[in-house]
């Protein structure tokens, strides 16, 4: 398949460590990949390191928890890339605290940034891929968002709203073939994860049946099975990823 004819691919929240190991599968595996990013300084970075290892990945800024920010983010894919035939929702902050000490900013940034550009990204291509009779919308919850966390009723909020979402466009554009799902990862080996103090690192791996962290290029390999034409039969789902840390 050449260039012009890939199925082109967005990720958002793109330079982050699950953002990366997405964008890295993906590309291997014959997709055209786009990513999203918010911060130049390190979009300028992340698109260098990547041109080195031998990955041709395109950035384009978008703030994705404003509507028209994302609206303009699209449009210019879409006029010098091409349309958009799979998103993947996983941009994503934490920030953490008891609902006793949390400050509104604090809950708006989570659902705004979490959920809220679930909804910003997703309504912009869905029309696209309704009228070109397919399409892939991937979102990227967390175990968090299925059994809840201790100081992240936040963050657990709108994960969990993703579920919901998830559940209802899929049975919205089902028809069109369009299949929407979402994957709950949970204590993954990102950099972020990996400079806790090794005491606290092993108090995670202790919680964790499988007793490990899960990787990045795992999820990613899940991503990027959903984003195939031969997984046409599977929408409404949610794929948990956890070492058996949650199971239900």
């Amino acid at each position: 398949m050449d260039k012009l004819n890939k199925r082109i691919v967005l990720v958002t929240g793109a330079t982050g460590g699950l953002g990366t190991a997405m964008c890295k599968e993906l590309y291997k595996d014959g997709y055209r990949v786009v990513g999203n990013y918010h911060t130049k300084e390190k979009a300028e970075k992340w698109m260098s390191a990547m041109k080195a290892e031998g990955f041709d990945i395109q950035l384009f800024y978008g703030d994705v928890s404003d509507y028209n920010s994302t609206g303009e983010m699209i449009k210019k894919i879409e006029s010098e890339v091409g349309p958009i035939d799979t998103l993947v929702n996983n941009a994503g902050i934490t920030r953490d605290g008891r609902l006793l000490n949390m400050k509104p900013e604090d809950w708006h940034a989570v659902i705004n940034t979490n959920l809220t550009s679930v909804f910003n990204c997703t309504k912009h291509v869905l029309q696209g891929m309704v009228d070109r009779k397919f399409g892939r919308i991937i979102n990227i919850s967390s175990v968090n968002g299925q059994r809840g966390q201790f100081g992240q009723t936040n963050y657990s909020a709108a994960k969990a709203g993703m579920h919901g979402f998830t559940k209802s466009l899929a049975m919205e554009v089902a028809k069109y073939g369009i299949t929407v799902n979402t994957i709950s990862p949970g204590y993954i080996g990102t950099d972020m994860v990996m400079a806790v103090p090794q005491k606290v690192l092993d108090q995670i791996v202790a919680q964790v049946p499988m007793g490990r962290l899960g990787g990045t290029h795992e999820v990613a390999h899940l991503v990027s099975f959903l984003a195939s034409e031969a997984t046409s039969f599977v929408t409404g789902a949610n794929y948990s990823i956890n070492g058996g840390q949650h199971v239900y």
